[in-house]
């Protein structure tokens, strides 16, 4: 018998029963649904939701096989083509009234506003017993985070946040390559992002402007503390304010540390550090900047660093002794062809595997990660596509690892069908709950000099006061959660 057979088996059957990346039965099954108070597999969802433009647009797009029965938005300019596509679907600006005056006529809701109203927006949904498609990062806080899983619970609903790269195949397949022993174990992972592509390192406020006649900016700034409008902060922009949202690494870390977050069944961490950052400010995350988290050992396997670079054009980390031409993270587009044109050989066979040839032709991607084992190396894309083995080479003649976890129909359909009663979605509150949260420490640390010790169970960094006071947000008057 092979050495590793008890270790793979380990990995292989205990590893996803552990991360929870294998949905739990219990939401019923359809012979039961109309018990249990859901709908039919054939019967479509009454959707609302709550953001309309950017992101909420195709968001609703991604659930259009639905119906989509109300729409909210404080800017009506921004959700003008949506709300032109469903001219019949009542509008709102002031989600409370749309969930309010709807209720009876919604099942479901979609969540797709700055961080800073995710949490409020996702609870006021599930108090009303609705099912909530919140958009990553999950939240803005960590208490917020926490309190939106224990309300999903509570309350029975299902969930998803808006991590697509959960319901990727690479995602899966990452998984399974690790638990069955291919590169053994893993105590170093580096993943990075060209992001933000929007300001930071502000140090001054920006300059009033008069608040355009299509925006209700008291309603945009929700529960975050009164100020006069700017431009500066969206329809974008926001994502790099403290007070809005959680910088590149609440942006990207969702997508990109999904497959270790996964694959190695990460929970939570012990302490993070912000070793190095460039462009500080009082108002927004820094321009750059990294940040180490450390895990405990779990399971069978052991303790793991897990180093986060913003602000990077390509990898920033290169293993010794690797070929300065082997790609890391993304792999190239295909650019654009004439539909006539003979198909071009594409990155990726059917299985998955790459092309040596291919990789060696394209630059180096500017997003991904990289999982370095005591026998070998993995790494994935933004959102664990081109999921390979390193050297490229290795890919060639490689068989993929039995599947074991199951395949996701995608994130959307995932979560309809849990809405429906089928199975838990692939990246529920429960699971993405305790994700967003060591993320969001991560952006706290980038607030503070030195390392942050971290008490999961009592929510609080047990070295640093001063940091806890960005655990919970702080409610403008008039504004609750729960």
């Amino acid at each position: 018998m092979p050495k590793n057979t008890s270790s793979r088996r380990s990995f292989f059957f205990y590893g996803p029963l552990l991360a929870g990346a294998v949905p739990a039965a219990g939401y019923g099954s359809a012979a039961s649904l109309k018990m249990l108070g859901y709908k039919s597999p054939n019967e479509k969802l009454n959707i609302a939701a709550i953001g309309s433009g950017g992101k909420g647009a195709s968001d609703i797009a991604g659930c259009a096989t639905e119906n989509i029965v109300a729409l909210c938005d404080v800017d009506s300019k921004r959700a003008e083509r949506t709300f032109k596509q469903y001219e019949k679907a009542p509008k709102y600006t002031d989600f409370r009234k749309m969930l309010d005056k709807e209720d009876r006529n919604i099942d479901a809701v979609i969540v797709a506003t700055p961080d800073h109203m995710h949490g409020i927006a996702s609870m006021a949904a599930m108090e009303r017993g609705k099912g909530v498609y919140c958009q990553k990062p999950l939240t803005r806080t960590i208490w917020e985070a926490r309190a939106l899983v224990n309300a999903a619970a509570k309350y029975r609903v299902a969930t998803q946040m808006g991590n697509q790269g959960y319901s990727n195949e690479g995602t899966r397949q990452c998984a399974e390559m690790i638990w069955s022993g291919e590169i053994g174990a893993v105590k170093e992972v580096h993943a990075w992002t060209n992001r933000p592509l929007w300001p930071q390192g502000v140090s001054e406020p920006p300059k009033e402007e008069k608040v355009p006649d299509t925006l209700d900016w008291d309603l945009w700034l929700g529960v975050a503390a009164s100020r006069p409008y700017a431009p500066a902060y969206l329809p974008f922009n926001w994502r790099g304010w403290y007070d809005f949202g959680c910088g590149a690494l609440g942006d990207m870390a969702c997508h990109i540390l999904g497959a270790p977050n996964m694959a190695l069944q990460l929970g939570a961490p012990t302490s993070v550090e912000c070793i190095k950052k460039e462009g500080t400010s009082n108002l927004t995350f820094p321009k750059r900047s990294v940040t180490r988290f450390e895990f405990p050992a779990r399971g069978t396997m052991p303790a793991v660093t897990v180093i986060w670079y913003d602000g990077c054009q390509e990898a920033p980390f290169r293993p010794e002794g690797l070929d300065a031409e082997e790609i890391l993270g993304d792999l190239p587009r295909q650019p654009q062809r004439n539909a006539a044109a003979p198909p071009k050989p594409s990155a990726t066979d059917a299985n998955g595997r790459l092309d040596a040839n291919v990789s060696r032709m394209a630059g180096r991607g500017s997003n991904g990660s990289l999982f370095i084992g005591e026998k070998g190396l993995i790494t994935t894309g933004t959102y664990g596509e081109g999921t390979r083995l390193l050297p490229a080479a290795k890919m060639k003649d490689h068989e993929m690892p039995p599947q074991f976890l199951t395949r996701s129909p995608g994130h959307y359909r995932d979560w309809i069908r849990a809405c429906k009663g089928g199975e838990r979605a692939c990246s529920d509150f429960s699971i993405a709950g305790p994700f967003t949260e060591w993320i969001l420490l991560g952006a706290i640390a980038m607030r503070f000099e030195g390392k942050l010790e971290w008490d999961s169970a009592k929510m609080r960094v047990t070295n640093n006061a001063a940091a806890n006071e960005f655990i919970k947000p702080k409610l403008r008057k008039g504004w609750t959660i729960g």
